[in-house]
């Protein structure tokens, strides 16, 4: 019978489809008869909709830069904002810094590749250029960023690859296609040591320089305010940068010298607008700082590559971007830039500190969110981020699902065609204006302070953000921030991922062995000579390194022959990295360890009173609650009596107790139940799921109830208190 059925089926849709295929005119269909609803109409609904709710509280989004999502933008409002006579590609750069957007020329796609030996890195980047990559993204670890022999590196290859002489530069080198793609490299306070050895192995490999592309960049103040101090004094590492600058201009015009990363403001826990205009005041310092120096306007702006975290506001990035152009734009125009040299480059990656180490498969879906919002913003690069780098270096797996969503994007979403998707969105435009405003507000703020080492050195940024990041744990703590796998939907199942940690002695003796065995066979009389050539140059100072590392000199000696031995005066408060999960996954790993050190847990009985639909609600709310500190929970079906609930309650020997049902019912059971609960578990804990009527809040308080659990409850601050009282914090 079904058979017949689905064969009627499809012939019936043959017919259909048949039909459908014969008619060619088809008749108008008026709307008249449909009256266009108003704006005060559709509030109406809402709020009847809302069923007492207040609607400008639950229609109205507030952010942390100070911006109020409407629920609804129009044409009317936006008429005057609209970029109508404007192409991308012209005047400010709004729309674009190509008139073609991305048709015939791709973002880049930007792979980190951070193993920890040059040749296992050298590998990787070139895996990753075969499997889809199309910029040479290479991550340097912390002794490198901060020009010290591996030799006498505390974890060498912590967060990147381990660099100290002029043959781990060849071997990381060695064989990549620099002459079609671009080589990233961020370098740390200074660029000079990293680009005379990257020169040195390049020139000695027949390597012409005029076809590189890309960076290898600085951004000193970036270093400052990450470490709160710097390897030497700001005005040598600026004569530095302006050294590199020149040489690059006359020798690797396509290679940029200066990378102001924000990331240390994201990780920090800033806002989106904190972020952009701080990134924006180092940017203006270093302006000053090269033409200070000999630099045009142009020369400079055009030696400065931008590097900003995408968020989780999916709006606010696309905005910030879009707003970040023009102003970049105006600040170059107003130093006497031409309209070339106002072009922003943005390279973008995921925002670390919205990442989560429980749950960290989500992280996927956060990445993808932020690439997307980074595309439709306009980046000329992007560098996704695996879904473990809260954990651990990514593996196979993890950098070929960060790899592909950007190839998805380009090849099968479509997202090369559209050019400007954004613009005219009266919801986009809009929030680009706002953020405009708020940006540049924030900037001229830095600027009336002199500059962003004197608000540093003040303190002010670090204040700013501080407040920011204290608001972040508020939302989290309350779960009004949804952090989903941690202050949201925990899986008690899971099992935290294996941060393969890497034998640090193995590696320290390997790479030991490995610059050693270079270093035999360097003439060490012409390397010092070659170093203090260095050390005394006036005038050609790059080129005076990269002979110096030609002749055998290390990253160290040469950061020491550059900078006298003398370290910098200025020193700031630094900017801690932060993660805006840290806090809950803490609370956590607590009770873990502490179930796997004394095989107990806290456990919390629900007293569920009446049938299953009376408490089923606030039992499933009240057990996702207390599942974040990945407590043992304790349900039941109901009881029909206070008696068999304390009974039930006495027999499961629990830390704390939830009496689960309605308001309607509270009245009756609370003042009843919870004094037997004290009674049969004097040590518990007795809670109320649900927020307590002012009126009946003294009477339940009385009759025993502790503490009460409901949506706007502080989540962190309940559990802490659990934790403390089964002794697992001190």
């Amino acid at each position: 019978m079904s058979n017949e059925l689905e064969k009627s089926g499809e012939l019936d849709l043959q017919a259909i489809l048949k039909k459908a295929e014969q008619q060619t005119d088809f008749p108008d269909v008026p709307l008249d008869e449909f009256t266009p609803p108003t704006y005060e109409e559709w509030k109406e609904a809402c709020i009847t909709l809302l069923k007492g709710a207040p609607f400008e509280k639950k229609m109205y989004t507030k952010t942390y830069e100070g911006i109020t999502f409407d629920p609804m933008y129009f044409r009317k409002d936006t008429e005057d904002i609209l970029p109508k006579g404007e192409f991308p590609g012209m005047g400010d750069y709004l729309r674009g810094a190509q008139p073609s957007g991305y048709v015939g020329r791709p973002w880049g796609i930007a792979q980190s590749c951070d193993e920890t030996s040059p040749k296992e890195n050298n590998e990787l980047l070139r895996h990753e250029q075969e499997k889809g990559s199309t910029v040479y993204n290479i991550r340097l670890d912390k002794a490198t960023l901060a020009a010290r022999d591996v030799r006498k590196a505390e974890t060498p290859g912590d967060e990147g690859v381990s660099l100290t002489t002029l043959d781990d530069v060849h071997t990381l080198l060695e064989g990549l296609k620099l002459d079609k793609y671009p080589l990233y490299i961020y370098a740390g306070a200074t660029a000079l040591p990293m680009l005379a050895l990257a020169v040195g192995a390049l020139k000695s490999s027949g390597t012409d320089l005029k076809q590189l592309k890309g960076f290898v960049g600085a951004n000193p103040l970036g270093a400052l305010v990450e470490e709160g101090e710097l390897p030497a004094s700001l005005d040598k590492l600026y004569d530095e940068m302006a050294e590199a600058a020149k040489w690059a201009k006359e020798n690797a015009p396509g290679l940029a010298t200066v990378f102001v990363r924000s990331d240390v403001f994201s990780r920090g826990g800033a806002n989106d607008v904190q972020e952009a205009a701080y990134a924006l005041a180092m940017a203006v310092a270093y302006l000053r700082a090269l033409m200070d120096r000999g630099l045009t306007i142009d020369e400079a702006a055009k030696q400065i590559v931008f590097g900003f975290s995408m968020g989780a506001n999916f709006f606010l990035q696309i905005a910030k971007l879009r707003a970040l152009r023009p102003l970049w734009a105006q600040i170059v125009e107003a130093f006497g830039g031409s309209q070339e040299a106002r072009r922003m480059h943005i390279h973008a990656k995921p925002a670390l500190f919205f990442k989560t180490v429980y749950d960290p498969y989500v992280n996927m879906l956060r990445n993808t969110t932020e690439i997307f919002s980074g595309v439709v913003g306009g980046i000329d690069s992007f560098e996704s981020s695996p879904f473990d780098e809260p954990i651990r270096k990514g593996d196979e797996f993890s950098r070929r699902i960060a790899r592909n969503v950007q190839i998805i994007l380009q090849e099968e979403f479509g997202l090369l065609q559209p050019i400007d998707p954004a613009g005219g969105s009266w919801a986009v435009e809009t929030l680009t204006k706002q953020m405009k405003e708020k940006i540049w507000e924030e900037f001229q703020k830095i600027e009336a302070k002199g500059g962003i080492l004197k608000a540093l050195q003040e303190g002010y940024p670090q204040e700013e953000i501080a407040s920011v990041l204290s608001a972040r744990f508020k939302a989290a703590e309350t779960r009004k921030d949804r952090i989903v796998g941690n202050n949201m939907y925990p899986n008690m199942t899971e099992t935290l991922l294996d941060p393969r940690p890497e034998d640090v002695e193995e590696i320290k003796q390997q790479r030991k062995a490995e610059v050693e065995s270079y270093l035999a066979d360097i003439d060490e009389q012409f390397k010092e000579e070659k170093l203090a050539e260095l050390s005394s140059a006036k005038a050609g100072v790059t080129e005076a390194a990269i002979a110096a590392a030609c002749a055998g000199a290390t990253i160290e000696e040469l950061a020491e022959a550059l900078h006298g031995g003398a370290k910098g005066e200025e020193q700031v408060k630094a900017i801690e990295p932060h993660r805006w999960s840290e806090r809950f996954e803490a609370l956590r790993k607590l009770t873990e360890g502490f179930k796997a050190e004394h095989d107990d847990n806290v456990k919390i009985f629900l007293a569920n009173m009446g049938p299953i639909p009376q408490h089923k609600a606030r039992a499933d709310f009240t057990t996702g609650f207390l599942q974040v500190g990945a407590f043992e929970v304790l349900g039941n079906n109901g009881f029909q009596t206070v008696e068999e609930a304390a009974q039930a309650a006495k027999e499961s020997g629990a830390d704390a107790v939830v009496i689960c049902s309605t308001d309607a019912t509270y009245p009756e059971i609370v003042p009843a139940l919870a004094p037997k609960l004290h009674e049969v578990l004097p040590k518990a804990t007795v809670f109320l799921a649900g927020a307590a009527p002012q009126d009946m809040l003294e009477t339940y308080n009385q009759a025993g109830i502790d503490e009460y659990i409901h949506v706007r409850a502080n989540c962190y601050q309940i559990l802490q208190l659990l934790q403390k009282k089964k002794g697992m914090i001190a």
